[in-house]
């Protein structure tokens, strides 16, 4: 199982975000998550929003740190992206 991360860059309710995601299904990104305990609220259209004070553990626990841009792309070449109002192929 891998899952990538990006650095928390992205503000919002007094904090900066990361947004974790898998390049292979919502499945594999869900089970993830749970290992973690990160609420399944957190789950946005392909992502997961993570705060930045849980960063580095999202990190020790396997997932693998990339660029946003980076996030994006990977997403795009598994056929899960999904953009706001948008639809995706699911897995």
């Amino acid at each position: 199982m891998t899952v990538y991360i990006d650095p928390p860059a992205w503000p919002g309710h007094g904090t900066l975000w990361s947004h974790l995601v898998s390049d292979v299904s919502y499945d594999e990104l869900h089970a993830f998550a749970a290992e973690l305990g990160v609420p399944r609220r957190a789950f946005e259209r392909d992502h997961y929003d993570i705060p930045s004070h849980r960063y580095a553990d999202v990190v020790r626990s396997g997932a693998v740190e990339v660029s946003s841009r980076e996030v994006v792309r990977l997403l795009h070449q598994a056929g899960l992206r999904r953009r706001k109002g948008g639809q995706a192929r699911r897995r």
